[in-house]
Order: C-alpha cells, then structure tokens, then sequence
C-alpha cells in the first residue's frame, strides 16, 4: 500500500499531497482540489467527529471468527463499504480521464465483492462515458446525480435503466455549487414534492432511488415521506457549506429518527476499518468511502483498490473481534463507551 500512495502521490499532485492521514488540513478551501470549502473545517470536523467515538473493547465472548459480509438489496458483498461518488477526477488534479478512473473504480470494486459508485456529467455524452465502463455489472453500480432540475432527470434515469442499473441516487447536497447553478437553470434546492416525483419517476424504470447529502432529521423525515428506499448521512466531504458537523455526530439522531423505515448509509472521514464499526455503531448499515479510494485507483489501478478493500476488511473483522461482534447485526452502541 505505501507503494502505489507513491504512484498516487505523482498522478494527483497538482491538488492532493496523498498525507499520511486524509484529514483535510493540507488541502484546506482547496476547490478545486481534495479539500474542504472555506476554512476547510466541514471537512475536518468528519474525522474528528469519528475520532470521538471512543471504543468499548471486549474479550469474553465467542465471537472469535466474526462475519463482515453484507447485503443491499439482494446483492451479497464482502464488507460493508462502498466507493464513494465522484463525477470527474480532473477537479481532483488526476491525469486519468474520467471514464478510465470509472472503468478502473468498477473493476476493482468487483474484484473486492462490493458496490462502485460514480458520478454526475453535465454534458450527456461525457456522462454517457461513465456508463459505457459498467459493462455487464449494472446491478453492482449506482449512478448518483446532481440535482438537475426535474424535468432534466428522464434522460439519466433512462441511461441508467438501459445499462441494468438495480438503483440510482441523487447528491442534493451538491446543491451549493455554484457554478452548475449558474450553467444550468433549475439546478439547486430540490423540495420534498421535486424527490417525490423524482421517486416516482426512478421505480417506474425498475430502480430503487438513495438521496445523499442528509444532515439533520427534518431532511430524514422529508426523505423518508417522499418514499426514498435509502438515505445518506453526507456533508459531500465538506465540499458543499462550510462549517457543517462530522457527519458521525449527526447520525445517530438520523437514525433514531428514521432508521426503523429506511435504509441508512453513511459517509465522511472514513478512513479505517475501526472507523467503518464506529459508523455501523452510530446507526448506518453501509459506509461509503471517497478521497482514500481515489487515492487508491491512481496508486495501483484496479489492484490497488482492490488491496484497500481488503486492508478495510481485514481491519474491521479485528475491530469487531475485539468488541464482542459476532456479525454485522451485532454491531450497536454498546461497542462505544
């Protein structure tokens, strides 16, 4: 792993250091770039938040052997985690063309028996690119889109039908960026009526629909009333609004609120196996991951992501040996003190 960070450190280092912890201190109010916006703080605050979380060991127990498998929606995968969404890697100073970084993304995340995300295009046909990589693994890919006005949605969603994908979501909490807003009219906030419609739109193809960037219960309660199959407890890596908490301390609230009703995912500042269990913990049942996975594609391709999976794995199986977690399920609070 220290090898291909070194490879990584030369194809990213316009914008990116590749620093020992992703912490977001380096490449602080760096946009384009790897950083946080502003002060750099939301994004921080991801991994502070988490690093808060204080572990609760346990040695008395029989889960010696604990399982990390999990399941979305009928598809078996190897661990909890999944690659994170990025639109195109050239904001992130990579010489990689987009549609390579997403053919390699979903090769490696095949490889490692877990879901590969990738992002939005403005341009149809460069967003065409991206879904030309999926090949035949439409049921383990997830499109995510930014949220474009609505009428603007039936194309993608369509795109996303006709190459197999089983769901799609929506980052609304790219709804800050300024610059699509001023490229595309009717991109920004989207009301509880526009995802409603928008569900209504993605289950009419087949698809389950995710909604991303969810960080307080009042948006949960909208989400869910709307009739998302999935929610995101996401700051987009503090990339959005400066200033925002770790999402590791808004989460448990989310899930107290609806997590009974919905499917409950989770981003932001993960960055181990330990950290992985500390979101299981606070209330997610999948965590995704973005900057380190990016750092591994550039570092060894494929392969190279294809090795942090299974260093995530490994370092989770530990974690949830050493709290008395036989499997996923068993995964609570009580593994926190």
């Amino acid at each position: 792993m220290s090898d291909y960070r070194e490879k990584a450190r030369e194809r990213v280092k316009k914008y990116c250091k590749v620093c020992p912890v992703c912490n977001g201190k380096a490449c602080a109010g760096q946009i384009p770039g790897m950083g946080g916006i502003g002060s750099g703080m939301a994004f921080q605050n991801n991994l502070t938040a988490l690093a808060a979380c204080r572990i609760l060991p346990r040695y008395l127990h029989e889960a010696d052997n604990p399982a990390p498998e999990a399941e979305l929606w009928g598809q078996k995968l190897s661990l909890p985690v999944l690659a994170a969404p990025v639109g195109d890697v050239s904001a992130m100073g990579s010489d990689m063309p987009t549609a390579r970084y997403t053919e390699l993304l979903i090769k490696g995340c095949r490889e490692a028996g877990t879901i590969a995300t990738f992002g939005d295009r403005q341009r149809m046909d460069l967003l065409s690119e991206n879904f030309a990589q999926i090949g035949g693994n439409g049921a383990m890919t997830i499109p995510f889109f930014k949220p474009w006005a609505p009428d603007d949605m039936g194309p993608r969603l369509d795109m996303a039908a006709a190459h197999g994908c089983a769901a799609c979501g929506m980052d609304v909490d790219a709804a800050g960026f300024s610059a699509l807003r001023k490229a595309s009219p009717g991109f920004g906030i989207r009301s509880g009526r526009d995802i409603a419609e928008l569900v209504k739109m993605t289950h009419a193809r087949g698809m389950k629909f995710i909604i991303k960037g969810i960080m307080s219960p009042v948006d949960a309660h909208i989400a869910v009333d709307s009739g998302v199959d999935s929610l995101i407890v996401s700051n987009h890596g503090g990339r959005s609004i400066d200033c925002t908490p770790g999402t590791a301390e808004v989460l448990p609230a989310i899930a107290e609120a609806v997590g009974g009703s919905v499917l409950i995912m989770a981003d932001g500042g993960v960055r181990t196996g330990l950290d992985v269990l500390r979101m299981l913990a606070l209330g997610a049942k999948l965590v995704l991951i973005c900057r380190p996975v990016t750092i591994a594609v550039h570092g060894d391709e494929e392969h190279g992501l294809r090795c942090y999976f299974e260093d995530l794995r490994q370092q989770l199986v530990a974690a949830m040996r050493l709290t008395g977690c036989a499997d996923l399920a068993s995964i609570s609070r009580a593994a926190l003190c």
